[in-house]
C-alpha cells in the first residue's frame, strides 16, 4: 500500500512526531473508541502506540464467531530519524484476546517526481484460526487498506493547517 503527500518527508515526519496529529488522526479514524497509549519523539526517532476499538455490533458475523465483544486493535509504529531524506518504520499490530497479528514495514521517502513524499507500507496479517483464518485475514487486510486510505485523506489537510 502507498500514500502520497504534497508535504516533504520532513514535514510528514514532523507530523508523525506531533501528539496533536495523532489525536486528530485517531478522532478521524472511524473507530468507536480510541486512545493514544504511547507517544515519544526524540533524536532517536518516534514511537507511537494506539488502540482503536470497533463495537461488536459493527463486526461481521465471521469475526464475531471467534471473538466476543468489541474488537480492539493495538498498533505500534517505531520510526527511525530521517536520514538521507528517508525515514523507515516497523509496524506491529495485535488484537488482544484474538489469535491475530500484523507485522509490517514502512518507508517515507521523496516522491520519484521530487515534489512531495510517498509512504510505502508493506504488511502481513496472520490469523491462526483453522479453516477460516484466511477469510478473517482478508477482512483485517481490507480494514487495513481502508485505514490507510482514511489516513491518506486526513494527513494532507492536517499538514496544510499545521505546517
Amino acid at each position: 500500500m502507498a500514500a502520497e503527500y504534497e508535504g516533504s518527508v520532513e514535514e510528514v515526519y514532523r507530523a508523525l512526531g506531533d501528539e496533536r496529529y495523532w489525536l486528530a488522526r485517531l478522532t478521524d479514524s472511524g473507530a468507536d473508541h480510541y486512545s493514544l497509549d504511547t507517544m515519544r519523539a526524540d533524536a532517536d526517532g518516534i514511537v507511537v502506540v494506539t488502540t482503536q476499538t470497533l463495537r461488536a455490533d459493527r463486526l461481521p458475523g465471521l469475526v464475531t464467531q471467534f471473538h466476543r465483544g468489541d474488537l480492539s486493535f493495538v498498533r505500534e509504529e517505531t520510526w527511525s530519524p530521517v536520514v538521507d531524506g528517508r525515514a523507515t518504520a516497523t509496524v506491529t499490530g495485535t488484537i488482544p484476546g484474538a489469535p491475530a497479528k500484523l507485522t509490517g514495514t514502512a518507508v517515507l521517502a521523496p516522491k520519484p517526481s521530487g515534489a512531495g513524499s510517498r509512504l510505502q507500507f508493506t504488511a502481513t496479517v496472520e490469523v491462526s484460526v483453522p479453516l477460516v483464518g484466511g477469510k478473517i485475514e482478508n477482512f483485517i487486510g481490507n480494514q487495513l487498506v481502508d485505514l490507510v486510505i482514511a489516513e491518506q485523506r486526513f494527513t494532507p489537510g492536517w499538514l496544510a493547517e499545521n505546517a
